[in-house]
């Protein structure tokens, strides 16, 4: 699949595993401006503090999951497009995800041509 570069897009990635963090930041960076943080934490000061224009979560980090980032994100009426990746997917955990306007849940590890596929899509390219 050929992505056309988009240097101008930001990408938050958070996962708490540091081998998937960086495997999926090799997969996106080649197209896309990435910012990588290891906890649900760290993302909401991302989220605070610099432009985003989608976001990658991990729904099992340690403190605070991938969905309860989306809540609060949802709560701060902030509406960037959030893609939810598990290696955990469950009809209950789609269901959660579909009412925070979660744009996609990814069972992890996703395929390469997925995962950017589904991006594209989130960000309307």
């Amino acid at each position: 699949m050929a992505v056309p570069a988009f240097p101008d897009v930001r990408l938050l990635i958070a996962d708490d595993d540091p081998i998937f963090r960086e495997t999926v930041v090799e997969i996106v960076e080649p197209y896309f401006e990435t910012i990588a943080v290891e906890s649900g934490e760290q993302a909401i000061e991302v989220v605070e503090s610099s432009p985003v224009d989608l976001a990658l979560f991990d729904m099992h980090m340690h403190l605070v999951t991938g969905l309860d980032v989306i809540r609060w994100m949802r709560r701060q009426q902030v509406m960037l497009p959030c893609i939810l990746m598990s290696s955990q997917v469950t009809g209950e955990l789609e269901s959660q995800a579909r009412e925070l306007e979660t744009f996609s849940v990814l069972r992890k590890p996703p395929r390469r041509e997925s995962l950017l596929d589904t991006i594209q899509h989130a960000l309307k390219l």
